[in-house]
Order: C-alpha cells, then structure tokens, then sequence
C-alpha cells in the first residue's frame, strides 16, 4: 500500500485518476477510514486526481505523537498536499475531516478550490460527550463503544438492508488505535471554528443527512449560513455516514457542485448514466425505480432514454445553475402550467436540494403574484399533501 511521509508520520494513501487532472482530497471521519470514500473515488477518479488518506492510528496509518487539536490534523493534511506537491484542490471532509477541513480552508484560502463539509459543525457545543468517549476507549477499547457509533453513523433501514456493508465500517471502527481516537474524540469535544470561518473564501458545499443524529439539518444550515455563499443540501434517510449510506447521491450532488463555474465547452458529454444519476439524486431511487419499471416495454424505452438523457443529463448536469435554484424554477414552472403530479414529486426534490420549507411557501406566494390566485390555490394544496405524504412515510420508517 502506498504511503506518504509528512509531519514524521507514514500516512497510508489511496490515489487514483489521471495525474494532471484537478485534485481532490478526501479526509475521512473518526475511527473511520479513507474505505469510507471510496464510492466518491470511484465515481469522480475519471476526471478528478483523486487522493484519500488515513489519519495518524487509523486505517492502515501507525499511529504516532498527536495533539487533541484540530489544527494539528489541518496541519497533517498540509503536510500530505506539500509531500505530494499539490499546491492547491478541493478539500472533502466528513465529521471530524469535515472540521479539519474548515481550519485549512480558514487558514489556507490560497490553497482550497473548493471546499465540501458533510455531516459536520462549525461547534461543538457540548464536548463531555467526545471526553466521555475518549476516557471509555482509553479504559476498554472501541469495542465498547462501536455498537452506539454504528447506531449513529446508519440508520435502521440502512442497517437492515447492508449489514455487510455496517459490519465492514465497524470492524475498521474498532482497529482504530484506542489512544489516537481518543486524542481526536477529544479535540472534536473541544472544537471551535466560529472566529475562522469568516476566512474562507472557497465556494462551499454543506451536506447532511436528514437523520444525522449527531450533526442534524440545523446544525448543518447554521455552518452553512456563516460560510458565505454556502450550499446546503439535506439527503432524506440517510444517518451520519452519508458517504457510505447515500453514496450515489452524495457523488451527484458533489460532481454537479464542482462543475460549478466550469468553462463553457469543457464539461463532459452528458450520457445517459449521468442523468439517471442526477434523476436518481433528486428524485430519490423509489421514484425513479418505479417510473423505469411502468416505462412501456419496448415502446416507451426510449422516452426514458430521451428524459433521462435531456433532462437529467443536459438541463440538470448544467453547471450554469445550481441545483437548488433549478428546483425553486422548476416549481414555478410546473405551478404556472397546471401540473400537480409533477409539482408535487418536485417539491421532494426540492426538500433534497435545500429548499427550505418556508422558501417553498414564499416561492408559490411569489408565482401566485405573477400567474394569480387560482394558480397559487392549488400549488399551496398540491405542496401541503407532498409535505403529509413524505411526514406519513417517514413515520412509517421509524
């Protein structure tokens, strides 16, 4: 396996993707490991340098001295960028990589692309929790604590249905040096980036997931609102390891992020893969899957072919505009031309594109202005049965 030394370390990588193509460093939760990125790597390692490591006593990496601070793992990813000689990419954190990740961008602006945060804070506001954690590992080892850790990081019906895939994550969980996990439980207890993230200046992704117990939707709009510009996209029935439990639309929603801005001309010919992608990201799987299953046989085969490809593709893997914004235009639209069965699918994928509820009111206020009242009567009616449907089903879940 190969590694690379910085900062007196040997750090276990994972590099893949052509070498002069833009780089992306990934940087992993903790008692995870680089394994947890490696959908993202899969899917972004034909256009992107893609570099994943694992932090001191994690993974494949030995553990070595370290401080319970923040900065001195923003300062093992600068070591690693140095080693490496990338002067400047796109930094991807989760969790505790989410928070390292916000210290460089804040202390190394000239370096950071761009810059995603998932399942992350700008604050720990409660950090006995995290020193708690640290005292039980150094006492018994992560074994005694993976069960709760893995309860958080998944949901029940992600759990349900991968239990391969959860016992993998938990048993990289538990091989984690106890006292290198403690040292970094107890700098996340102590985490405080509220004075620094005036500093950052890259355009900024903010992902969570809409079950994350430990870094929920709200903590996640309050990281995203101090962060300049922000985006913030909130994935529906997903826990806190949303690289592993949602990790298609996770690499949608990343990949149309970083396309942002891309020169006219330069962005890859739109196929059909990648607008299933985009439609399975916004839509949800269910509704695509069924959609895909009534498509008509051999007859209808190629109006799927031409949604999937013009729509999802083109239109929706346009970097021109956001997908938040293409949500609150595509709503608008659909409210003006009278179509409620895909008013109210669209306001499910407006929810997962951070359309906030009290946006999608002041939206259908806003077109009812222009198209009149009728037009607004039913949008508000068609928006209150999608908002009860999705309520019901979630119930259902728990």
């Amino acid at each position: 396996m190969p590694t690379i030394a910085a900062n007196g370390i040997e750090f276990a990588v994972e590099i893949a993707g052509p070498s002069g193509a833009p780089p992306i460093v990934f940087v992993h939760a903790l008692g995870a490991s680089k394994e947890s990125w490696r959908e993202q790597i899969a899917a972004f390692a034909g256009r992107y340098r893609c570099i994943a490591y694992d932090a001191r006593g994690h993974g494949a990496t030995t553990p070595g001295p370290m401080v319970p601070h923040v900065a001195a793992l923003a300062d093992d990813l600068r070591g690693i960028l140095d080693a490496l000689g990338i002067q400047r990419a796109t930094i991807a954190g989760i969790s505790i990589g989410g928070m390292t990740a916000q210290h460089f961008a804040a202390t190394h602006p000239e370096r950071v692309e761009r810059l995603v945060l998932m399942s992350t804070t700008a604050k720990t506001v409660d950090g006995e929790p995290f020193r708690s954690r640290a005292r039980d590992v150094r006492a018994t080892g992560l074994d005694a604590i993976a069960k709760a850790t893995m309860t958080r990081w998944f949901s029940a019906a992600f759990a349900a249905a991968h239990p391969a895939r959860v016992e993998d994550v938990r048993r990289r969980f538990v091989a984690t040096d106890r006292e290198c996990y403690a040292l970094a439980a107890e700098a996340v207890g102590g985490f405080d980036a509220h004075h620094l993230l005036g500093r950052i200046t890259a355009p900024t992704l903010v992902v969570v997931g809409a079950q994350d117990p430990g870094t929920p939707p709200e903590v996640a709009r309050d990281l995203a609102d101090r962060i300049g510009g922000a985006t913030l996209v909130v994935i529906p029935d997903a826990a806190h390891m949303v690289t592993v439990e949602a990790a298609k639309p996770v690499a949608a929603y990343v990949g149309a992020f970083l396309d942002l801005g891309r020169e006219p001309g330069t962005r890859p010919s739109a196929t059909f893969e990648d607008g299933l992608a985009n439609r399975r990201a916004v839509l949800g799987d269910a509704y695509v899957d069924r959609a895909l299953a009534s498509a008509g046989g051999a007859f209808g085969a190629p109006w799927q072919d031409f949604v999937t490809r013009i729509a999802w593709a083109e239109l929706w893997g346009d970097p021109a505009l956001r997908w938040r914004e293409r949500s609150m235009l595509t709503l608008a639209l659909l409210m003006v031309l009278n179509r409620e069965e895909e008013f109210r699918l669209h306001v499910r994928g407006a929810l997962r594109n951070g359309v906030a509820v009290e946006e999608l009111q002041a939206l259908i206020r806003h077109a009812a202005g222009y198209a009149g009242a009728a037009a607004g009567n039913n949008a508000n009616r068609w928006a209150i049965a999608a908002l009860a449907e999705m309520e019901t089903e979630k119930e259902k879940e728990e």
